[in-house]
């Protein structure tokens, strides 16, 4: 395969399949790439990446001081998709593979986007609320900023884990994992690290959490907040069996009630105690916008 068929896979992958995990992953790595590329000229003038890393949390991360809020207010979005290290996107992107893509085996992609901003507009918040609460971020406060995908990766954990609990992934050197209790070792990690240098993003990472988990428990009560980013079905022209025309509004075949009652039986009993049926009914349901 070409360096050519290689950019149109990856440009279909990303920008045209309707997958957003491989949008989302894209969208990160693309922007880490060339800021890191636009960092050298910054490491060569001896400058090294202290210019570079102000610049960008100047004007893309996500400021706690209100004051700035009115001049910086797009950064509650743009702050989603810029990272500190190799590491930080690395893991990140890893987590929203693993995670999304089980999370997309069960949910629809419109779902997947609103929990994905969702949960870092809420961590963005949570964050903003912390720092000008609490007395011991008072000496930071003006200059403190967060930029990360990690609220917005653990809205999806949370979710998917609060959809499907008892569902397993196996990791390396642990063997099987249910969800719950991966969800669980994020959130009090996250609480624990409150007390160190990184309270900030522990923060937004918890918000992320809360509205993952928030989200979920509401589309089981039959609450779907992310028909905000639902499209209007197309009309299209059919003949009837007497030849007449009429408008008919496209219908995608599955039972939302149904639906609800096997992702109840999967939070009871596990997505294995599913008959063939309810695996096809789910199939179709997730391949649904």
């Amino acid at each position: 395969m070409n360096s050519n068929n290689v950019l149109k896979d990856l440009k279909y992958k990303i920008f045209q399949s309707g997958n957003p995990v491989f949008f989302y992953i894209g969208v990160n790595v693309l922007i880490f790439v060339v800021l890191a590329l636009l960092n050298i000229p910054f490491f060569l003038s001896g400058k090294g990446g202290i210019a570079y890393d102000s610049l960008v949390r100047e004007y893309v991360g996500f400021p706690a001081a209100l004051e700035k809020l009115p001049f910086r207010f797009y950064t509650i979005l743009t702050y989603q998709f810029f990272h500190d290290g190799l590491l930080h996107i690395l893991f990140n992107m890893l987590w929203l593979f693993w995670l999304g893509s089980i999370f997309l085996d069960f949910l629809k992609p419109r779902q997947f986007h609103f929990v994905y901003l969702g949960g870092g507009v809420f961590g963005a918040l949570l964050y903003l609320l912390a720092y000008n609460v609490f007395p011991v971020f008072a000496l930071s406060l003006s200059g403190a900023t967060i930029i990360g995908a990690s609220a917005s990766v653990m809205a999806i954990i949370v979710a998917i884990a609060t959809l499907l609990p008892d569902y397993s992934m196996r990791l390396l050197l642990l063997g099987d994992v249910k969800l719950k209790y991966l969800a669980v070792a994020y959130v009090v990690l996250d609480l624990i690290d409150i007390a160190s240098s990184n309270a900030g993003g522990s923060f937004a990472h918890i918000g992320g959490a809360i509205f993952g988990f928030a989200y979920i428990k509401l589309l089981k009560s039959g609450t779907d907040w992310s028909t905000w980013f639902k499209r209007k079905p197309k009309l299209r022209v059919v003949k009837n069996e007497s030849g007449k025309q009429g408008t008919q509004k496209q219908n995608d075949g599955v039972d939302q009630e149904e639906i609800d009652r096997i992702l109840d039986k999967i939070s009871k009993t596990g997505y294995d105690k599913l008959n063939r049926q309810e695996k096809e009914t789910l199939f179709k349901a997730s391949k649904n916008q």
